[in-house]
């Protein structure tokens, strides 16, 4: 591998890059669970309850508060994507990167504090 590789993925837009996608490909493994879930509502209310006494342990909630992180990562990340994309500008914008990241975190630790 080249050092001009090398360098390329040090930089901060390579690993806003990066988070994107991994927490794109975390919402896609999520999704199918939460259609399951759906159709645990509409067909057995009792599974549902059941679902809900699971979904309220402290490890859940905090597995939900890394989901809250995955979803306004990639929504904040695709936000910069679209923004840059569609506008000239193109200056600072791994302070926007890292920007979208630390939003992200902020939002789902003010999530975490609401559900404990």
């Amino acid at each position: 591998m080249s050092v001009g590789a090398l360098s390329r993925r040090r930089n901060a837009l390579w690993y806003a890059a990066l988070v994107h996608r991994l927490s794109g490909l975390g919402l896609a493994v999520f999704l199918p669970l939460h259609f399951l879930t759906l159709a645990l509502a509409v067909e057995d209310g009792a599974r549902l309850d059941g679902f809900f006494r699971f979904a309220d342990m402290p490890a859940v909630k905090l597995g939900e508060t890394g989901l809250v992180f995955l979803l306004a990562v990639h929504f904040l990340g695709g936000l910069r994507i679209l923004f840059v994309e569609n506008f000239t500008w193109r200056g600072n914008q791994a302070k926007l990167a890292s920007a979208a990241g630390g939003l992200a975190m902020l939002l789902a630790f003010v999530f975490l504090i609401r559900v404990l």
